[in-house]
């Protein structure tokens, strides 16, 4: 079974080496250095940079409707013979938020609050990014549920980092 793996900037080397991942997706604020496991093609590591904030914010990139359609292009053309691992810098807000959208766009029979739960129950620091969540909905036709079930679970518990999590798609 296909699994996503989410983990901070500093458990990214980590993380891929014991997955054995041959993709990646960061999520970073533009100007962050990420040095892609060797283990990764270039090809099979997307970057998409986007600052983790719900609101516009001078000097930041909010998550726009680009940045939601080339997260889900990456996702679908990956093949899921490997485990895939999505990273942001502390793993809390943008990786969690990838995971949840990647796993209602690849098994779309799916309900958003159970997905959502499962999510909750392998993280109990996640708190996904909202605007990020939003954006997928409308782009995946779930008419408000994914934002609704995410408002459901509640922000997580503080923490400077997540811990990587495993979350499945079926």
């Amino acid at each position: 079974m296909p699994t996503l793996h989410v983990c901070p900037l500093s458990r990214l080397a980590d993380t891929v080496s014991a997955t054995g991942a041959r993709h990646v997706l960061t999520l970073a604020t533009v100007g962050t250095t990420v040095e892609r496991p060797a283990s990764v093609p270039p090809e099979n590591h997307a970057v998409i940079g986007v600052s983790d904030i719900a609101a516009p914010m001078d000097g930041h990139v909010l998550a726009a409707e680009e940045h939601v359609a080339a997260l889900l292009a990456f996702v679908r053309g990956w093949p899921r013979d490997k485990p895939l691992v999505m990273h942001c810098y502390a793993g809390i807000s943008r990786s969690p938020a990838a995971a949840y959208i990647a796993a209602c766009a690849l098994a779309p029979e799916r309900d958003e609050a159970e997905i959502a739960a499962a999510l909750r129950a392998a993280s109990p620091s996640a708190t996904p990014n909202p605007r990020l969540v939003a954006i997928a909905d409308g782009l995946l036709g779930r008419s408000g549920r994914m934002v609704a079930a995410i408002a459901a679970i509640g922000r997580g518990a503080e923490a400077f980092e997540g811990v990587p999590f495993t979350l499945a798609l079926a």
